[in-house]
């Protein structure tokens, strides 16, 4: 059949690189392993040049990838799979990287060209190191590669191939008509969630500090293969540059989560944000120990374990995140592409091998036989490593257990306050952490003498002792919720963060003299402590502002349920448009709503004005209808930032007056001082007026006017007044309705019914038809700002160590040639 409008070129352009790819990266792989073999200096060369030409080839083949898949999205050829599943016609241009990213094969192609980036900077540095380290990282595009290939073997599928047509994936009677393009208007879309500009920008970064953390691990394998364990050296920068990556995605995912998630907060220990964290804390540990063995000869194995073990977790991150384990537990996760076994493989195929040859060296690989001595830096670092590397097993763990449920069939429940059980353990790892990174700079390699480290010691002691109390006492850091023991490790935690900011920054000038471009190590140590401070003060001291005062509520929902942005109805105030409500010490006004066309979201007008009149401001949270199956909206928050604080809102309900109005008017007799009752309070007739002035507005002069002075009262106690009535002029008889929006009812003056004795007929329908009304959460973030400060000095820290081991190494070359 020949099918109308397919545009087939794109596709068979990206088969051929595809399958390119795939054999070029094979070509450098086993060109590199030969040239790390290889004694003789020509045939090594030879097989070098090899290698760099399939690396080159298999360069030119991901990037080719990355055009034919941007054209493909762009032009909106809904033929494709891949653009029909993750596009749109009415998708902002910049969001349409974001497509790539949402699906994984688009993600898998952006792991291989970082992994092509940092393979040319280690042909250009890594100098005899290449052969080896390329060799795994050749390898690794090969695994990569054959994510991509989508191709049977034996009848099970290999990788998955985002050039498929739809037609060959998708089941439906349109594809049996030559021309079903004409019945396909439009593509799925872009996930509400990644439409955020964070999505743009964190992904790639962290994906290339997931792609970056292999080369510590080819350095560490390539010295097992070689038994040269002179890799440290060098492999001392890179693990610097992908702990500082890493760590900046996982904190750009934070910045995401805060700005566009509406559960109130930054980190919720999401199975998928654990999973980006751990190889980081193992790597960490990793960086710490390489820099003891640089300086002490001490920790050698430690290193090879800890770089063996990062790449590891990273690749077991991939597992949980696009195997579809983690579907119900996590908001991050892939969907299931059935590639269950080769992302195992995939894990295994690294583990194994490096594991065996670790083991297998373990006896041969240096190891000073005589203890650390307690006061020297290098056990004390050994002593944080390991802290860190505990600490990233314990969150591996309960991570996990969807993963020990599937292999054993169990059927282990996560607990009921999954963030709880996470802090309880980590606060007291931010204890330990903080103090060692406070301290142990104070410490010399090999030995410090006691009297040498008090001196030094005990004035940034005693200032962050008085800082911490001062906090304690007047930061009125007062989380109950988990009782007093939990309220006591965060007041210690507090101390030890204030601790390592304020001796970092004391050694900056007692120990380097304010030399800052040999102060990396100090520098990140205290953006790591600001990191904790901010982490603890802005999450102990979070305060709901939107208490409801209206006794009004729409929200029915179980506040502990999955998903549930509400959480409990009473954190939720409901404000009416155009009526200013009372909101703890601001008075706060629904005042108008409005649909961007270009990114088809509701914004929301939130006037916020202090009721001691210091401040007004106006916030624009909004929501847009949800896409991939979802039902109803997905709210994105706005805040208001202030140099100590965030006041953070997000809407979690909103009814809008855009329906017919299909309920009709109950009559209910009256006379003056009677007393009706309504779903939500009762209302008075107060009295029956006449041409009253204070209506005037109302009726015309020609007019006489009779009007019900009606007070509504509801059961929270608010008051509203109501004044339904009649205009006659002559023999024609105009009715004059009133609303009370807020308790959604309408008023009319119907009739007299007994002149004499005053009795009305008053005609009342209760309609939400009438009301736009919005439920909003308001929290209160004191000190976030120090923890994105802490993050911004934390990165700074690395460069500068990067820098200070790359001027090192540099140095050194010169010296030796």
């Amino acid at each position: 059949m020949n099918y109308i409008g397919e545009h087939l070129l794109p596709g068979r352009i990206g088969h051929f690189f595809v399958l390119l790819f795939l054999v070029a990266s094979l070509v450098a792989t086993i060109a590199y392993f030969t040239a790390a073999k290889r004694q003789d200096l020509s045939e090594k060369q030879g097989w070098l040049r090899i290698a760099r030409i399939a690396f080159a080839i298999e360069t030119i083949s991901v990037l080719s990838l990355f055009a034919t898949l941007y054209y493909i999205i762009s032009h909106h050829l809904f033929e494709y799979k891949y653009a029909f599943t993750h596009s749109d016609k009415s998708l902002q241009v910049e969001y349409l990287l974001s497509c790539f990213w949402e699906g994984q094969e688009g993600s898998f192609m952006l792991w291989s060209f970082w992994h092509c980036v940092l393979g040319w900077v280690l042909v250009w540095r890594s100098k005899k190191w290449e052969p080896g380290v390329l060799t795994v990282i050749s390898f690794a595009q090969f695994c990569l590669a054959t994510m991509l290939v989508g191709l049977y073997f034996f009848n099970s599928k290999v990788g998955s191939n985002p050039f498929v047509l739809l037609r060959n994936e998708t089941a439906g009677p349109i594809f049996s008509q030559p021309n079903y393009l004409s019945f396909i208007k439009d593509g799925n879309g872009l996930n509400t969630l990644l439409q955020n500009y964070w999505m743009v920008i964190h992904p790639p970064i962290l994906f290339l500090g997931f792609a970056s953390t292999i080369v510590p691990f080819s350095y560490a394998f390539a010295g097992l293969m070689s038994k040269d364990h002179s890799w440290t050296k060098p492999s001392l920068p890179w693990a610097c540059f992908s702990a500082a990556v890493l760590g900046t995605g996982v904190m750009m995912g934070a910045a995401w989560a805060y700005e566009s998630l509406s559960f109130g907060g930054y980190w919720a220990w999401d199975p998928v944000e654990n999973a980006s964290l751990v190889p980081w804390l193992t790597l960490v540990a990793g960086l710490h120990t390489n820099l003891v063995y640089k300086n002490s000869g001490y920790s050698l194995r430690p290193t090879y374990f800890f770089y063996i073990i990062s790449f590891t977790l990273v690749l077991y991150s991939t597992f949980l995140t696009r195997s579809g384990i983690l579907g119900d537990t996590s908001v991050h996760a892939f969907t299931d592409l059935e590639m269950n076994t080769q992302l195992v493989l995939f894990v295994l195929v690294f583990f194994l091998p490096a594991m065996f040859l670790y083991i297998k060296n373990y006896k041969t690989i240096p190891s000073i036989v005589k203890e650390e001595n307690t006061y020297s830096r290098e056990f004390w670092i050994f002593i944080g490593s390991l802290v860190l590397f505990l600490a990233g097993i314990v969150i591996s763990a309960k991570t996990s257990v969807p993963v020990y449920n599937k292999i054993f069939g169990t059927h282990i429940a996560p607990p009921e306050d999954a963030e709880f059980a996470y802090n309880q353990i980590q606060v007291f790892v931010a204890v330990v952490i903080g103090i060692l990174t406070a301290i142990t700079q104070y410490f010399k390699y090999k030995d410090t003498p006691k009297a040498y480290f008090r001196k030094k010691i005990w004035i940034p002691t005693l200032a962050a002792i008085l800082i911490s109390v001062a906090v304690s006492v007047f930061g009125n850091v007062n989380y109950v919720k988990k009782g007093p023991g939990f309220l006591f490790a965060i007041h210690l935690a507090l101390f030890a963060a204030i601790y390592s900011v304020v001796a970092n920054a004391s050694y900056l000038w007692l120990g380097l003299k304010g030399k800052i471009k040999a102060a990396g190590a100090s520098v990140a140590h205290i953006g790591f402590g600001l990191v904790l401070v901010g982490i603890l003060i802005s999450s102990s001291k979070k305060t709901v502002l939107s208490w409801n005062t209206t006794g009004i509520t729409p929200l029915r929902a179980d506040p502990k349920a999955k998903g549930n942005a509400a959480g409990d109805p009473a954190e939720n105030i409901t404000l009416f448009k155009a009526l200013p409500t009372d909101m703890g010490r601001f008075m706060v006004t629904y005042a108008s709503d409005t649909i961007n066309e270009k990114d088809r979201k509701r914004y929301f007008e939130i006037d916020f004005k202090a009721k001691d009149g210091s401040e007004e401001f106006r916030l624009y949270p909004d929501v847009i209808k949800q896409n991939k199956g979802g039902e109803g909206f997905s709210a994105n928050p706005a805040a208001k930032h202030y140099w100590y604080k965030d006041i953070f809102v997000y809407i979690t309900s909103f009814q809008q007056n855009d329906h017919e109005d299909t309920t009709r008017f109950k009559s209910r007799e009256a006379k003056a001082g009677d007393t009706l009752f309504y779903s939500n309070g009762l209302m008075v007739l107060n009295k029956i007026m006449v041409n009253s002035p204070e209506l005037k507005s109302k009726y015309h002069d020609d007019e006489t006017a009779l009007f019900l002075d009606i007070t509504v009262i509801s059961k929270d106690g608010r008051r509203y007044p109501a004044n339904p009535g009649i205009a006659l002029k002559g023999q024609e008889l105009r009715m004059i309705t009133d609303t009370v929006q807020a308790q959604s009812l309408v008023f009319a003056f119907n009739r007299f019914l007994d002149e004499k004795t005053g009795k009305v007929e008053i005609g009342v329908k209760e309609s939400s038809a009438i009301t736009d009304l919005i439920t909003l959460k308001v929290y209160e973030f004191p000190m976030i700002n120090v923890l994105w400060l802490g993050v911004m000095i934390m990165v700074a820290g690395f460069i500068l160590s990067i820098i200070q081991r790359v001027n090192g190494l540099s140095a050194k070359l010169r010296k030796a040639s």
